[in-house]
């Protein structure tokens, strides 16, 4: 649950490159993919980045659940306008904040060169229970990637031998956050597809018993995102300003 202000819009005009690192296939997909296809319909390149191959997600073995899993999310990120899907070999469901974790993120974020990054919430207690340890860890080595990447002494080997000099990302976006900052207007089209995105992970979702039809609840998230900031539909976001966030508001982010 969000808190009761009205959200201002996120000032995302003069973005180029977003990068979205999360820990498995299907993390971007309940809602969040909504403001990826808003963002790629009007130009900007993104980037998803997967820390697993989510081999552990189904009750099937996982040498053939990576591999079904990679197929269904470049079906879904194709239909949101995502061209570069990364998959690392980090296992999935034992991921850990590690320096190797960190390096691995840091090196993407000076490859790509995003405006922004995003992640998922990754509080102890979310998504009305307790968050999954995966996305705990993803979360948190993320916020410190960020910073690695601008930092030049910090993995000193990947401008000395790779020839990635420090970049400088301007904004942190935490989806799912309870205490969001900003919101992402989106329309009916982008809507449709944050729905088809998840519609995709066909395989994984029939894994799950019980799991409601994307089309009966992605809406639903995405209206109430809409009221808090005053249009139909929205993500929202928690923003954390990194130096060089060009915010309209003097909300504390």
């Amino acid at each position: 649950m969000t808190d009761s202000r009205v959200f201002p819009a996120l000032p995302d005009a003069s973005w180029a490159r977003v990068l979205c690192v999360v820990a498995h296939p299907d993390d971007m997909e309940y809602g969040t993919s909504a403001a990826v296809a808003t963002w790629t319909a009007r130009g900007v390149d993104v980037t998803y980045l997967l820390l697993t191959k989510g081999e552990a997600g189904m009750q099937r073995p996982p040498e053939e659940v990576g591999p079904l899993r990679a197929g269904e999310q470049h079906q879904a990120c194709a239909s949101v306008g995502v061209h570069n899907l990364r998959i690392l070999d980090h296992a999935d469901g034992m991921l850990m904040p590690t320096l190797e974790l960190r390096r691995d993120i840091a090196r993407v974020i000076r490859q790509v060169r995003p405006d922004a990054v995003v992640t998922a919430n990754f509080d102890v207690e979310a998504y009305g229970g307790l968050n999954q340890a995966d996305h705990r860890a993803a979360g948190l080595a993320t916020v410190d990637a960020v910073r690695d990447a601008d930092n030049t002494w910090v993995f000193r080997e990947l401008a000395d031998d790779e020839g990635l000099p420090k970049w400088h990302t301007s904004a942190l976006l935490v989806a799912g956050h309870p205490v969001a900052t900003h919101a992402v207007a989106v329309d009916e089209q982008a809507v449709a597809a944050s729905v088809a995105s998840l519609e995709h992970h066909q395989a994984y979702l029939a894994d799950l018993p019980g799991h409601p039809k994307p089309a009966d609840f992605i809406p639903q998230i995405l209206a109430q995102g809409g009221a808090a900031a005053g249009t139909g539909h929205a993500v929202l976001f928690r923003v954390y300003d990194l130096g060089g966030f060009a915010s309209s508001t003097d909300d504390d982010a």
